[in-house]
């Protein structure tokens, strides 16, 4: 099949980077100063404070926080241990901090950033007494964890062979000490299989899970400083994520069964059954203190449940807002967690025998949050969230995901609130392809089934549009693929869309940068079978001169390492080619982990701007 935009792949071609600049400009004739009049009040937002990570160390806990400018990580006293705003200094560019770990002891720290907002980087090794960088690595590297005499660490290679000889896009496990590095872990794995490794609690074992694509799983268990001892002790077809060790059972939640999640625990080769499946799913569990705390998403909203190691319920603990609720990290005797929602950008909670608040930052205002269900073509029921201000004036926007086992639960966004103090609505919808009602949910949207997500996206966005609304609909990555999708099947259900650093083009997702491992997600473009169910919804290959498309903003950055800029930038051509009223904003500082604040505010403004300007 030709592809008429294939030279756009090249980005370093003369034409795309000229059709780039007179695009953005184009786009920011279309909106004008309303961009910069709205920037003070997103700007006011995205400067709250909110947690990102922490590491609870025998010298205190350490935790990274976005603060207006920066991303800072810092001891809990105050104390800055890496600055982004000095980073960026340093080199010259603007950066992107990715995250970082700790070991238990306090004295040494591994992060990573990267420029432009890439997913590749680097990761520095620094000494917490003097400050001094020990190492720094190129790319970046993950997973670090550290033992007295050296760590472990996962490398993502994407350009190059593996040293055993695979193709990228492929991940292998590395132990690196004084003597250098040596491969424990991957050998002969392909494409597709990703793999973590962290020590139980009790620091005697190594507990590395792999996982091929988003659907299976397999855990290895053994002495955390003898690789070659580390032996398979579960695998299943679904999701799996290991727990811990206690008293030598392993721990492991599981998505078999109904694909709800239960938790099992494992000595000897013998499984008994802790928890059983629910009626809604398990998404995260940890252990402290002879107790299992637990995540469970009742509508795509949390509660906290907590049980015996025997899996006797001792109680459940449920939330003012419907929020998302994580755990950072934890120690013997208690874990961090972090709650937000979508008026309070976080809450710190520490859970000794009880839920205790530490930190709380919230939005000021008269705010609601509502749910209601749609219609699915099939009949199957669509949870969405429904967040209001103090006033509505019939304008909805509307973000959807679905994929990936990923759900969409309550999360801060800066550029809503000012939207909602003009008598806006935000959405937010629970599709197919995510993990909102457990596994069987995920795999009805993936692959072969992945219509049922744009049928689902569509009856929410119908619902709305009956309802008296208009309505704007956004999506970002995968979700770029949902709106884009729906956008060419069904342009009469909004009348506006924002795609934003979009999958696209179905038929070479493989074959741009890092898109071959998303084959067990999608399929396969080389299996004919999978090539026919692609093609018939993708974007880039169902543009139809004859259908009447709203106002589309489709919007990247020239740094997105995970999915190439050209998914966006061909749709884009298409659309323009048959005159649809489309628009596109190219972020030169930006990939797909992000930017540097200030570079994402902005662009979080300028999605503001359009939807006000296409819904008013």
């Amino acid at each position: 099949m030709e592809d008429p935009y294939i030279w756009m792949e090249n980005l370093e071609d003369e034409r795309v980077l000229k059709i780039i600049e007179e695009e953005n400009k184009r786009f920011r004739e279309f909106i004008g100063e309303l961009s910069d009049k709205l920037f003070p009040e997103v700007w006011e937002q995205f400067s709250q404070p909110t947690i990102g990570m922490a590491r609870i160390t025998k010298k205190g806990i350490i935790a990274s926080y976005s603060e207006k400018d920066r991303v800072v990580i810092k001891w809990f006293n105050g104390d800055v241990i890496v600055d982004s705003k000095e980073l960026e200094r340093e080199v010259g560019d603007e950066v992107l901090l990715q995250g970082f770990t700790t070991d238990e002891e306090g004295e040494k720290l591994a992060y990573s950033f990267s420029i432009g907002g890439a997913d590749e980087g680097i990761t520095r090794i620094i000494d917490l007494k003097t400050g001094e960088v020990i190492e720094e690595i190129k790319p970046s590297i993950w997973n670090i964890t550290f033992l007295k005499d050296g760590y472990y660490f996962t490398r993502f290679y994407r350009k190059e062979k593996t040293p055993d000889g695979v193709n990228p896009p492929a991940a292998r496990m590395f132990w690196k000490d004084r003597e250098g590095e040596r491969m424990v872990f991957g050998e002969g794995l392909t494409s597709g299989y990703f793999m973590s490794i962290r020590k139980s609690s009790d620091g005697k074992f190594a507990i590395v899970t792999l996982t091929y694509g988003w659907n299976q799983g397999e855990v290895y268990i053994g002495p955390i400083d003898n690789p070659q001892e580390w032996k398979k002790v579960y695998s299943a077809s679904v999701p799996v994520e290991a727990i811990d060790v206690v008293n030598g059972k392993l721990y492991i939640l599981t998505k078999e069964g109904k694909g709800l999640g239960k938790i099992i625990a494992i000595k000897n080769g013998k499984i008994d059954e802790v928890i059983p499946e629910g009626e809604f799913p398990l998404e995260w569990a940890v252990i402290v203190r002879d107790k299992i705390l637990a995540g469970r998403l009742v509508h795509a909203s949390y509660k906290l449940e907590v049980y015996t190691l025997n899996g006797e319920k001792i109680k459940e603990i449920t939330f003012d807002v419907p929020g998302s609720l994580y755990p950072l990290d934890k120690d013997e005797e208690r874990v961090l967690l972090r709650y937000t929602s979508f008026t309070i950008p976080y809450r710190l909670y520490e859970f000794k025998d009880d839920l205790r608040l530490i930190e709380e930052r919230k939005v000021e205002g008269e705010f609601r949050v509502e749910e209601d269900f749609a219609t699915s073509k099939d009949g199957t029921k669509v949870h969405y969230f429904i967040v209001k201000g103090e006033r509505d004036e019939k304008r909805a926007w509307v973000f959807g995901y679905g994929g990936f086992n990923i759900a969409l639960t309550p999360m801060f966004f800066p550029q809503v609130i000012p939207f909602l103090k003009r008598g806006g609505t935000f959405i937010m919808a629970n599709l197919r392809g995510g993990s909102e009602y457990g596994e069987e949910w995920h795999r009805a949207g993936m692959r072969e089934n992945k219509q049922n997500v744009f049928d689902d996206f569509i009856a929410v966005l119908e619902k709305r549009k009956k309802e008296g609304y208009k309505v704007a609909a956004w999506g970002r990555s995968n979700g770029g693929l949902l709106v884009s999708a729906t956008l060419t099947q069904r342009p009469d259900v909004m009348d506006s869309a924002l795609i934003g650093y979009p999958v696209i083009d179905m038929l070479r997702f493989h074959k741009l940068y890092i898109g071959s491992v998303w084959i067990p997600e999608y399929g396969n473009p080389e299996d004919p079978k999978d090539r026919e169910f692609l093609l018939k919804y993708s974007p880039y290959h169902n543009v139809d001169p004859k259908k009447k498309y709203p106002p589309t903003l489709i919007y990247t950055g020239l740094h997105d390492d995970r999915v190439h800029p050209a998914h966006a930038l061909k749709f884009f051509m298409k659309l323009k080619e048959i005159g649809a009223p489309v628009y596109l904003r190219v972020e030169t500082k930006s990939g797909h982990m992000g930017a540097s604040p200030e570079t994402r505010a902005r662009e979080l403004t300028d999605l503001l701007a359009f939807v006000l300007k296409t819904l008013s």
